[in-house]
């Protein structure tokens, strides 16, 4: 404050001439002479202030003191203080100690403070009064609030012996700050006293003037005079830039009639700080009007009107030349609603109306008008316009509420009662804060014009506006302030410009908002009885959505996948019991959990800009917080993303989060599974899926924060205003992976290192074009007219985030910035790429595209008419697919993925050194369903990702449907085709797995049906009988190298086997007839009991029984054969198999679920039919037989028996 005023003169004299300089300088007017009686007349009342403090009377002047004008405090004073003149020091500091501990109290500064209090902003008496104070002196003119109002004091000069003064706080404000005057400002001329009027002033009291309103044709009075206590006071409302309050003055005596007088004067609206509800009051000359959206008429001040308190003798009760009756004299009957609620009971709730004084105690949302009052109720001001009063509203401010709202449990994430006023209500200051005002956040301090559209336009009731506001933070904490400014987000809507902030919060609300909400009148609002208004009836509000962070997200979903991460449910028994610990801990190494944005409660809005990241070539949604990986599908079975997305808002409420686990354990057997001490490493990758369809997109109108440099030109409408560029015609897109590149001249100080990239080849459609304005001139002719200009593409560095954007068959445009005189796209390759591979592929060219260039999709009036050019490669057929021919050869197929298993790497990622055994990745198998138009059940086919260059992909879950474009097609060693990720394998997921998929019932067939037809169903259910058992096995084996293990210890001699535990393993093989043909079927583990006809407890009894000796295996050569046993042949549990196996309850009709054993992807030679001979009575017969079938059972169960008609009958009767 050092800068706003002088240094107090050491001597009085010195003062004392200070003080005469500032008060001729500042308080008389400018056009007279120097005011002698002006300055003895401030100086007198600066020392009678002085000396009240009762601490300083060997000091007769306030010589530390110095005097301060208006001007200078808007000038100079940036920080908040006060000036108590007529305090002690111990009074300050007593003062001080209600800030309570902690408390940032206002400084004190030793200034002197002298004006006129008006409440005219101007000179001029034709500007308008809009019922606000200020302290004018000839400097310039403050505002200033006033806890007690004397409409005697306006236009005289005060000395203000307490104040405080707040400069704005708002930040490029233009607001110069206001004045809070804490104590009753002392006159420096004496006021003159009113002596009252000559005669009683003639007055009608509200039961006649209620009745003068309602036969007024009848009583014919032009002008009355009003007197009454006043009960009721509106708010200040401001409607179509018009200012007015309305009064309500009831009897004195008894409660009676009441009659509301509304104020629309300009010069009256000072009014307003002068009313107290409970005081009598005199009106004088009113006249009635009428309102709009009123029904009634109502007494309304006209200029000449004046406001005085009633004092006995000062007014009598005007005599009128009309017979009044004691039922004219009594109030009306208040209407009642007609309106039936019975249907909505208890969703419905009433507020209570009652008044309220208390503390503020926390600005929650300065904006919004949200405050908290005592620590306990939640204070909204949002339902009146009150501006001026919220800049005084701050911690340690008292606030007096009359006619306020109290709605308790109103929800939507609020658990306070709360008071809300509405403009049947009024707020009145009672008593100022010591405390400095809060540094709030730019979100709390902008926006308060679009809150109020919330109320007045949109509607909102109050648990719907208490949602919206906290939405609305938690959006500006997600994008705010890197993404766009505060004030940009928060701005209010007008014609042709939303608002950003309503554009992410409007979807929703024609489900939210009640259908034929009112719109709001003030004067029915203030006027009708039975009082209605927004606040009396409320429905608490369940919280619709929130918008978490994209962070907050990714720790949820990390939480839930380990939440429910349970190896039994991901095992189940009967299955996990049979498993070595190899088997079981690779099973459980990889599994995933796909989270719908239905399951979140509340619903969780995905919200965050679209950017591409050139560290992992995915788009990804990011805001202040994180990022997370992202697939975007414009619709199903398309994938492709339009460039210009880059940096747009995207909104979506539909979509599922992905989360993959990947696990590292040592679970000796299935009885440790519960045992979490045996994982020993975790790790999550957590990505959303979701279609563009269901997103709500919007350009942002400036670059996103976070992306690389060469991200914004994508980003801005306009695009570049200089360059050049070329259309193509994409062809093929290889893998983003590591590869390694040939040092260019000058960069041998760099050691070569693998870089991330990928390759796309493609074939311009045309050449070059220039920066034309708004667009492309024609394009340039090409070198050779007649030939294929095939180009061959390289992404490395920045120029990777273009990857998701790229695919086959589609136009793109490739635009280089800058200068156009150089041509950029006709140099040769400068990559370190070798010249060799582009010549054998007829390339004519290769560049490296650099970080500055943009991607553009070409639209349709882009493609020149071009009749032959070479387009992407077919998808392979699968005949040539499931052939012995060109094995070794690239082929492309869609398919949906039906499992996903870890494995383990090749082995020749096995051998290499020990000391580089962390940079082994483990691969992938995938198994897939292909998708053929000329097959009706599509066959299974293994695909493998072992390269360890190649990055994780996203996206490929069981359920997905992809399209896989040059995987390497392969042969093993057992002639089954497989495929391998390859550099040259692309990727592009083509629909998500189905939330909800119902799994398809297997077709029932005959047996027969395998042999004939030239694709049978690889899985399928037949009807059949058991003929025969051919053999049975039951092993105990050690879980850890599966060696047998006799009484349940392991037989091999090796101290390197650490497994204390044995898993048994059975399988029986059956041979099964259906009258058309016979199979071998062969059932393994747990369907081993059911095929005998075991229930569990007897199965598990002869599993313990079989561990002793650790191996029984029963072999049978046909029907009616000897048994072969390879235990003992006397042993009771070898007879009991063998007398089971050839008994009927085994050997029975059954309902087979089958798997062939041999797969559609074996492409070895199938076994001829034979001849055979067979004996019919005496007669020899030969005939060609085919062979067995072999199956792999999948479930046994026992046939549904169908009664006849007449036992159907019988059992119904």
């Amino acid at each position: 404050m050092a800068a706003c005023r002088a240094q107090p003169p050491t001597s009085e004299q010195a003062w004392l001439e200070a003080a005469q300089t500032f008060i001729q300088e500042t308080l008389c007017p400018a056009d007279k002479k120097p005011n002698n009686q002006l300055t003895r007349s401030v100086i007198d009342c600066v020392n009678e202030t002085w000396l009240s403090q009762g601490e300083n009377q060997d000091l007769t002047l306030p010589l530390s003191y110095s005097f301060v004008s208006v001007q200078s405090l808007k000038t100079h004073q940036r920080l908040p203080c006060c000036s108590h003149l007529s305090w002690s020091g111990n009074a300050y500091q007593a003062w001080t100690r209600g800030a309570g501990p902690g408390g940032r109290v206002l400084p004190r500064e030793q200034l002197i403070l002298l004006g006129t209090l008006v409440d005219l902003l101007g000179d001029s008496e034709q500007e308008c009064r809009s019922g606000c104070l200020y302290v004018r002196d000839n400097t310039g003119t403050l505002d200033c609030e006033l806890i007690d109002l004397d409409l005697s004091w306006l236009g005289h000069l005060f000395l203000f012996p307490s104040w405080s003064y707040l400069p704005s706080t708002k930040r490029n404000s233009l607001g110069e700050g206001h004045l809070e005057l804490w104590g009753t400002p002392v006159p420096v001329f004496p006021l003159a006293v009113s002596p009252g009027p000559l005669m009683p002033i003639p007055v009608l009291y509200p039961g006649k003037a209620s009745y003068l309103l309602r036969y007024r044709k009848k009583c014919k009075i032009k002008e009355l005079n009003l007197a009454g206590k006043l009960v009721h006071l509106s708010a200040l409302l401001i409607t179509q830039n018009k200012r007015y309050f309305i009064m309500t003055l009831g009897e004195l005596a008894q409660a009676g009639s009441q009659v509301s007088v509304i104020v629309q004067i300009p010069a009256q609206m000072v009014w307003h700080r002068v009313l107290r509800p409970g005081r009598a009051y005199v009106l004088t000359e009113l006249q009635v009007t009428k309102v709009r959206d009123h029904h009634s008429c109502i007494w309304t001040t006209i200029p000449s009107s004046t406001l005085m308190p009633l004092r006995p003798g000062y007014v009598q009760e005007l005599e009128l030349d009309i017979a009044f009756s004691q039922a004219d004299l009594k109030p009306q009957p208040l209407p009642t609603s007609s309106k039936d609620s019975r249907g909505q009971e208890g969703l419905v709730r009433g507020s209570k109306v009652l008044h309220y004084l208390g503390t503020v105690t926390e600005v929650l949302h300065e904006s919004a008008g949200l405050y908290i009052l005592d620590g306990q109720l939640i204070l909204c001001l949002a339902y009146q316009k009150i501006h001026g009063l919220r800049r005084v509203i701050r911690p340690g401010v008292c606030l007096e509420l009359r006619d306020v709202h109290l709605l308790q449990a109103v929800g939507g994430g609020t658990t306070k009662p709360v008071l809300a006023l509405c403009l049947h209500g009024t707020v009145r200051l009672q008593g100022f804060s010591c405390l400095k005002p809060e540094t709030l956040p730019s979100y709390k301090v902008y926006g308060a014009s679009l809150y109020e559209q919330l109320v007045w336009k949109c509607q909102l009731g109050l648990p719907l506006y208490l949602w919206a506001t906290k939405s609305l933070e938690e959006l500006v904490c997600k994008l705010c302030p890197h993404v766009l400014r505060c004030h940009q987000f928060l701005k209010h809507s007008s014609p042709g410009k939303p608002s950003l902030g309503l554009q992410l919060l409007a979807p929703s609300w024609d489900v939210l908002i009640p259908p034929g909400n009112p719109i709001r009148h003030a004067h029915s609002e203030i006027l009708e009885e039975p009082h209605t208004c927004p606040l009396q009836k409320y429905t608490p509000l369940q919280t619709p959505y929130s918008f978490p962070t994209i962070l907050a997200l990714a720790e949820e979903g990390h939480h839930r996948a380990w939440a429910t991460f349970d190896p039994k449910a991901l095992l189940p028994l009967p299955e996990a019991t049979h498993l070595t610990s190899c088997q079981l801990n690779r099973r459980l190494a990889w599994s995933w959990l796909c989270l719908p944005s239905c399951v979140f409660q509340p619903a969780q809005v995905l919200l965050g800009v679209l950017v591409a990241s050139s560290h992992r070539g995915l788009l990804e949604l990011r805001d202040l917080r994180g990022s997370l990986p992202c697939i975007p599908l414009t619709e199903s079975s398309q994938s492709l993303i339009d460039p210009k997305l880059i940096g747009c808002l995207v909104r979506v409420e539909k979509f599922q989060l992905v989360v993959e686990r990947e696990v590292m354990s040592n679970f000796p057997s299935w009885e440790e599974m519960g045992m979490a001490s045996f994982i020993q490493k975790k790790q999550t990758r957590v990505y959303i899926q979701f279609y563009l369809p269901d997103a709500l997109i919007l350009p942002v109108p400036r670059p996103t924060f976070g992306s690389d440099p060469s991200q914004t030109a994508s980003s801005c409408p306009e695009g570049p205003h200089l360059g050049q560029s070329r259309l193509f015609l994409l062809s093929h897109k290889e893998a983003l992976m590591k590869r390694n590149f040939c040092l260019l001249p000058g960069d041998s100080s760099q050691p070569a290192k693998p870089t991330l990239s990928f390759h796309v080849s493609g074939t311009w459609l045309c050449g070059t074009q220039r920066k034309e304005g708004s667009g492309w001139s024609p394009p340039e002719s090409l070198a050779i007219e007649n030939k294929d200009q095939k180009v061959f593409l390289i992404f490395l560095g920045a120029s990777v985030r273009w990857f998701p954007f790229l695919y086959p068959n589609q136009v793109y445009r490739l635009v280089a910035p800058g200068p156009s005189q150089t041509p950029v796209f006709e140099t040769e390759c400068s990559s370190g790429t070798s010249h060799r591979p582009l010549e054998l592929a007829d390339c004519v060219s290769c560049l490296t595209v650099q970080e500055e260039w943009t991607l553009e999709l070409g639209s349709s009036q882009d493609v020149p008419d071009v009749l032959e050019v070479p387009r992407a490669l077919p998808e392979s057929s699968l005949a040539h697919l499931l052939s012995d021919n060109s094995p070794n050869s690239l082929v492309s197929f869609s398919a949906e993925i039906l499992s996903r298993i870890l494995c383990d790497p090749p082995l020749a990622l096995r051998r290499i050194k020990p000391g580089n055994a962390e940079a082994i990745k483990t691969g992938v198998k995938l198994t897939v369903a292909l998708e053929m138009d000329d097959c009706d059940y599509p066959p299974h086919l293994d695909i493998y990702i072992e390269d360890p260059q190649l990055l994780p992909q996203i996206g490929l879950l069981p359920g997905a449907r992809v399209l896989f474009s040059q995987l390497e097609k392969r042969i093993s060693r057992s002639n089954i085709v497989y495929c391998c990720f390859r550099s040259s394998t692309s990727v592009q997921v083509l629909s998500f797995p189905t939330e909800t998929k119902a799994s398809a019932p297997l077709p029932h067939i005959h047996l027969a049906q395998l042999v004939q037809d030239d694709r049978p169903p690889f899985q399928a259910t037949a009807s059949c009988h058991i003929v025969c058992v051919l053999s049975l096995q039951i092993l105990w084996v050690c879980a850890h190298c599966t060696s047998i293990c006799p009484q349940g210890k392991c037989s091999r001699q090796d101290p390197s086997c650490p497994s204390q535990r044995a898993v048994s393993q059975a399988n029986i093989r059956l041979l099964v007839e259906d009258s058309t043909a016979e199979a071998t079927v062969i059932c393994r583990n747990h369907h081993v009991a059911t095929a005998l006809g075991l229930s569990p407890s007897e199965w598990s009894s002869i599993l313990e029984h079989a561990r002793g000796p650790g191996r029984v295996a029963l072999q049978l050569t046909g029907p009616g054969s000897q048994t072969e046993s390879a235990s003992r042949t006397h042993d009771p549990l070898t007879l009991l198999l063998r007398t089971l196996c050839a008994s009927p309850l085994v050997l029975r009709p059954v309902e087979l679920s089958f798997a062939l054993e041999r797969r559609p992807t074996d492409i070895t030679p199938r076994e001829p039919s034979r001849l055979q001979q067979f004996q019919c009575g005496e007669l020899p017969l030969l005939t060609r037989v085919n062979p067995r079938l072999r199956l792999v059972c999948l479930s046994l169960q026992e046939p549904e028996l169908h009664k006849p008609p007449d036992a159907a009958a019988a059992s119904s009767s």
